[in-house]
């Protein structure tokens, strides 16, 4: 993806991204309420990387645009450039969220067909008696069993994970944007190096009493 040079285009670019995105999670939504099958299909798995993809181009032109913003920015730039962020973050939250549901429908699905297989084999076996095989079928449908559920808690923790990593570089963006802002009002810096000074002095006092007064009741309680 060839990145913009001025700030128009970055805005130009992040709407049409954002466009984009939109538009592929509204496919998605309705691939995850309608999907009943065990496995995802080929249309799941397109719909998913594209998505995935277009997280990544917008995640790309929202850093260039907050780099935009550190260089000296206005605030109305500054402004438009929360707001593009917020509408990442929820879409891409959205995404997550949709895809961890659809492994646990998965999940589910695929667990009730282990459950109908093994029943229908056990009655079967139950008609001819006993056997090596009826332990052997025993022991496949409990590994069947194990793997889907490693295999929703593995996607579920991949979600999260993704969902963290994007947090992580969205707070990374605020406490640059608060750096600048402070750069470039040095009155505001020195009011919150003030009111961390006033809060150091606080707990120290706070301190000092609870100290003093441990000290008092353990005095009275030995003269008891």
């Amino acid at each position: 993806m060839e990145v913009p040079t001025s700030w128009d285009s970055l805005r130009k670019q992040a709407r049409k991204l954002e466009a984009q995105l939109d538009e592929q999670m509204n496919v998605y939504r309705k691939l995850v309420s309608t999907n009943v099958s065990t496995k995802g299909d080929a249309a799941e798995s397109d719909v998913e990387s594209w998505i995935e993809r277009l997280i990544k181009q917008l995640q790309q032109v929202n850093s260039h645009m907050q780099a935009w913003v550190s260089s000296g920015g206005s605030d109305m730039v500054s402004h438009t450039l929360t707001r593009h962020q917020e509408i990442l973050q929820d879409l891409a939250q959205e995404f997550y969220r949709l895809r961890s549901s659809l492994r646990a429908k998965q999940e589910h699905a695929s667990l009730l067909d282990d459950f109908k297989e093994f029943d229908r084999s056990r009655l079967d076996l139950e008609e001819g008696g006993e056997s090596e095989q009826h332990t052997l079928l025993k022991e496949h449908a409990s590994i069947s069993r194990n793997t889907g559920h490693m295999d929703g808690v593995i996607s579920q923790a991949q979600a999260t994970l993704g969902a963290l990593v994007f947090q992580r570089s969205t707070f990374g963006g605020i406490n640059s944007k608060l750096s600048n802002v402070s750069s470039r009002l040095p009155t505001v810096s020195n009011i919150l190096s003030a009111i961390k000074r006033k809060k150091s002095m606080d707990t120290l006092i706070l301190s000092l009493v609870a100290s003093v007064c441990t000290f008092l009741i353990l005095i009275y309680w030995i003269t008891k």
